[in-house]
């Protein structure tokens, strides 16, 4: 009778490993859409604002101005990447929220050299370099 309770300990602490793991799992990719959602929301903004004080967002490779659209959806875009990136620690890292921020610290760091590079007016790139931050910083 004693060797049942122990199979079921067992089989209970199995799957409550797995419950756990899904929950922690969920609760991830919830808290990270909704911050997708605000560093989409804060970046739209802040272009906004930088456009609304004269920052045109021209880009001299073809003479292109970088939307506002275009803002969200990059954004959006890196923001689920970085949640794919926090799953794959979640689920096979044992220091994950240290290598996720050096991880997301070093991404970061390398988006500053694109705008740098773009031969943008000094305000763009200004402007370009604050909007990698932003998304970062949420």
């Amino acid at each position: 009778m004693s060797n049942m309770h122990d199979t079921g300990v067992a089989a209970g602490t199995a799957s409550g490993g797995r419950n756990s793991h899904t929950h922690r799992l969920r609760r991830l990719a919830g808290t990270g859409f909704i911050a997708a959602l605000a560093a989409t929301a804060a970046t739209t903004l802040a272009a906004a604002l930088a456009h609304s004080v004269g920052v045109d967002f021209e880009v001299p490779d073809g003479g292109e101005t970088i939307p506002l659209t275009g803002f969200a959806v990059v954004t959006g875009f890196f923001s689920v990447v970085g949640i794919v990136i926090a799953v794959g620690f979640l689920r096979r890292s044992a220091h994950r929220a240290e290598r996720f921020v050096w991880t997301t610290v070093s991404l970061t760091v390398v988006s500053l050299v694109p705008p740098l590079l773009s031969g943008a007016d000094a305000g763009t790139t200004t402007a370009l370099l604050g909007l990698h931050v932003v998304p970062a910083a949420l």
